[in-house]
This record gives C-alpha cells, sequence and structure tokens, in this order.
C-alpha cells in the first residue's frame, strides 16, 4: 500500500486485528513500535484506532443509511475501511474531509481492486454530503447506539445517575485520555522530570490535584524514552494513585497485594513507603513474574518482591503478617473503556459471575490482615454488584472488620470508607475504592 499513509495503514491493521480476536491496544503497540511512525503519525493512528473502536456502533449506524447494501455484506476490511473514513469525516475537524475520504479509496483499491474503491468512495462522500441520521428511540435505545454502548451498560448507568449524568459518563468514556505518568520520587521531583522531558521534545502538565503526576503528549513510543528506560516515571492513571493514598502506605511496614500484575499499585505503594519496608506482590500466573521484576528493578524499588501465589488459596504462613492488604482484584473493567475499547463489548452474562469471585478473593486476602491492618479493595469498575454489594458482604461476614475513614484530595475529599471514582465528574478513570480496618481478632469469616 505505497500510496497509502502510515497512520491509515496502521489502524486498520489495529482493526483487522481485533476481527482476529487480538487485544487492540497489544495491536496499537505493536504497530507504534515498527518504527515507520513519525509522532505525528503515531498519534493520528492512535486517534483513529481508539475512535473507530469507540464509535463502531454509530458510525454503522451512519453507514447503513448510506449503503445500497447491508453492512453485513461488505468484506471486512471495506468495513473497516468504511468507519475509518466516516470518524474520520464525523469527528477530526483538523483533517479535509478530501483527503480522509481520498486516502479510504487508496486503501480499498490496494486491498479490493477498483470496484471496491469506487464503493467506498460513493458511500463515504453520502455521508459527507449528509445529513445524518438521529438515533431515536428510548433513552437506552438513543444512548446506545449514540456512544456505541451495550444497552445493559447504558441501562445500569441511567439507573444510578440519571438521563443527564449517564450521557456525561458516556461521553468522557469516549473521549481521548492523555498518557498519565507518576514521577518517581527516588529519582527526583516531577519537575525536574518534566524538564528532562521537554529536553527529549515530550510536553508534560502536571495534574491538576494528584501531585507527582504529569499529562504527557508527543510521547512517541513511551517505553524508547531515556527517562522511562531510567525509572523516573510510572506510566499510571490518576486513580491508582489515588486507590494507593487512601491505604497511607508508611514507610517500614509490610504489605501483600493480592493480584499485583503488572504492579502499579505494588510500585506506587513502594514510592510512598520511601523503598523502606516489604512489599510482596503476588500473581497466580508465574510468567508475570518477569513483569514484576523488570518493573521493580527499572524503578529500582528493592522493597518490591514478587511472589508466585494465588490470591484465593489460603498460605498460612501469611496470616496476620501484613500492616496492609491490597486486594486489586479482577472485575469488568468499566471503568476503563477510554482506554481499553474492547472491554466495552462484554455481554452481560460475562460478567454475571465475577463478585462471587471477588467475594472468594477477598474473603481469602482479609486472613493476611494484622489486627490494627487496613485491607484495600480495589475495583476498575462501576458496577454497584462489584463494588457495594461486595464491600458490604464483605463487612457483613467479618465483624472483625470495619470502614475506615479517608480523604484524598479535592475535589475527591473525604470518604467514609468507600469512594467512587467517575470519569466525568474527577476525570480519572472509573475505581472503586474501600478501605477496611481490621479492628479485632477473628479476621476470618463468620
Amino acid at each position: 500500500m505505497a500510496d497509502v499513509s502510515p497512520a491509515r495503514d496502521g489502524a486498520r491493521r489495529v482493526l483487522a486485528a481485533r476481527r482476529r480476536g487480538g487485544w487492540p491496544d497489544r495491536a496499537l503497540k505493536d504497530e507504534l513500535r515498527r518504527g515507520r511512525f513519525s509522532v505525528r503519525d503515531a498519534a493520528l493512528c492512535t486517534r483513529l484506532s481508539y475512535g473507530v473502536l469507540q464509535n463502531e456502533k454509530l458510525l454503522d449506524f451512519y453507514l447503513a443509511a448510506h449503503s445500497r447494501l447491508p453492512l453485513t455484506r461488505l468484506e471486512a476490511g471495506i468495513l473497516d475501511i468504511l468507519r475509518l473514513g466516516a470518524y474520520q469525516i464525523v469527528f477530526l475537524d483538523k483533517i479535509p474531509d478530501y483527503a480522509g475520504v481520498s486516502a479510504c479509496v487508496d486503501m480499498a483499491r490496494a486491498l479490493s481492486g477498483a470496484k471496491a474503491a469506487g464503493y467506498v468512495n460513493a458511500v463515504l462522500r453520502a455521508v459527507l454530503r449528509g445529513p445524518l441520521p438521529q438515533p431515536g428511540g428510548t433513552d437506552v435505545e438513543r444512548l446506545s447506539v449514540l456512544y456505541s454502548r451495550p444497552a445493559w451498560q447504558v441501562a445500569l448507568y441511567l439507573d444510578r445517575l440519571g438521563p443527564d449524568e449517564c450521557e456525561a459518563l458516556l461521553r468522557a468514556d469516549n473521549g481521548s485520555p492523555p498518557i498519565w505518568v507518576q514521577a518517581n520520587p527516588l529519582r527526583g521531583r516531577a519537575e525536574e522530570l518534566a524538564e528532562r522531558l521537554a529536553a527529549d521534545g515530550v510536553e508534560a502538565a502536571p495534574h491538576p490535584f494528584v501531585p507527582g503526576c504529569l499529562a504527557l503528549s508527543r510521547t512517541g513510543d513511551i517505553e524508547a524514552l531515556e527517562t522511562y528506560r531510567a525509572g523516573w516515571f510510572l506510566v499510571a492513571d490518576p486513580a491508582a494513585w489515588l486507590a494507593v493514598s487512601a491505604a497511607c502506605p508508611q514507610p517500614g511496614e509490610t504489605v501483600i497485594d493480592g493480584c499485583a500484575a503488572p504492579g502499579g499499585k505494588s510500585f506506587l505503594t513502594a514510592m510512598a513507603m520511601q523503598d523502606r519496608g516489604r512489599v510482596l506482590a503476588c500473581d497466580i500466573h508465574g510468567h508475570k513474574m518477569t513483569l514484576l521484576e523488570k518493573g521493580a528493578a527499572r524503578l529500582g524499588l528493592s522493597a518490591v518482591t514478587p511472589c508466585r501465589k494465588d490470591a484465593g488459596v489460603f498460605d498460612p504462613s501469611l496470616a496476620e503478617s501484613a500492616d496492609l492488604v491490597i486486594a486489586d482484584l479482577p472485575c469488568s473493567g468499566l471503568g476503563v473503556v477510554r482506554k481499553k475499547p474492547d472491554i466495552r463489548d462484554r455481554d452481560a452474562g460475562d460478567v454475571a459471575g465475577l463478585p462471587a469471585v471477588q467475594r472468594r478473593l477477598l474473603f481469602n486476602l482479609a486472613r493476611y490482615v494484622r489486627p490494627g491492618g487496613r485491607l484495600l479493595y480495589v475495583t476498575c469498575t462501576l458496577r454497584t454488584e462489584e463494588n457495594e454489594a461486595v464491600a458490604d458482604d464483605f463487612l457483613q461476614s467479618h465483624p472483625a472488620f470495619a470502614p475506615k475513614p479517608f480523604t484524598l484530595p479535592s475535589p475527591v475529599g473525604g470518604a467514609d470508607g468507600r469512594v467512587t471514582l467517575w470519569p466525568h465528574r474527577v476525570e480519572t478513570d472509573g475505581f472503586f475504592i474501600a478501605l477496611f480496618a481490621r479492628t479485632g481478632g477473628g479476621g476470618e469469616a463468620v
């Protein structure tokens, strides 16, 4: 495809990988690491890939209104090209419409010949002429199409937030968050990190309320940066820092992170402890031990000890041994759809069994908390069944534990033992954070 821009061709490859069952974020990273992108092309490839995945249902709604053939009859690659073209027309103001259409026609010609190119040209020019149809029906039906989310997810948020906030959340979920990083205090201050990044052409802006957190832009391949390789920062959403901060880890403490990989909260915890004490970073998968070891070594965190361990199987040697236990447990991930758009396609049946898994893991990990210690329960989802309901069940069955109030920076503020971080309210990933204190003996369930 010599006549096709690298950015658009890369986005097409990401969409093709998703159709083959691959993870879009992994496919995008692979594309960006091929070394053929300028910083500008890398940004455009990312925007196109995620933009189409975030708006697929809406784009298909627009295309179906202007296609003489049902979309189901189109070659999968041609449909992906049409989606890329429609996304550029509808959502990207800085790219001339004729350039976007022309590039998609070239891709279609290279992929399937002149007939396919003519068809893509006709459909995209019809979309360009408009008008674009508007989704109708009930609030659930309209918002489901408008924000390309399954109806069950829209209904969940409508019930909790009402129409206006529900739409604000869905709009935020379709946004393009910056790359957030947390400065490693063992290497230096965030201001010095920003200066080093600027020397490499990377723009860094401080987070409005999370100390040491920077938003990066114009990074290219972030892992190729000297500051990354030298361990000056950890890529982490502000929500992760807020979760760890709620537990207030102290130097010299013993911490167990029950489901640690890829290691973000273990590393943030060790940083908060000034790398003094012990953070046992556990995970059930042996191959993830290497990720944890490499991450700790890059950041210079000697307090972190990777350990292969099943969070659901009791280890008597760890009983009542930890000042803090972190239970960052498997969940539906609905709070991070901005960064992992394939999650939005999850069926309600796929997540129905998660609360039972979370209870089993949380109940076991609680046995490692010493009297007077803390237990931190964290998810990156916004479902009540996985959050408040699990926390309530835990407290009802564990009388030795009680909610432990904590205070986070404004606008989050004080919390009576639990808080939900909503992306449209505080511009972080969607997280649920619950902190429990073990106030007495008998830490097991009754």
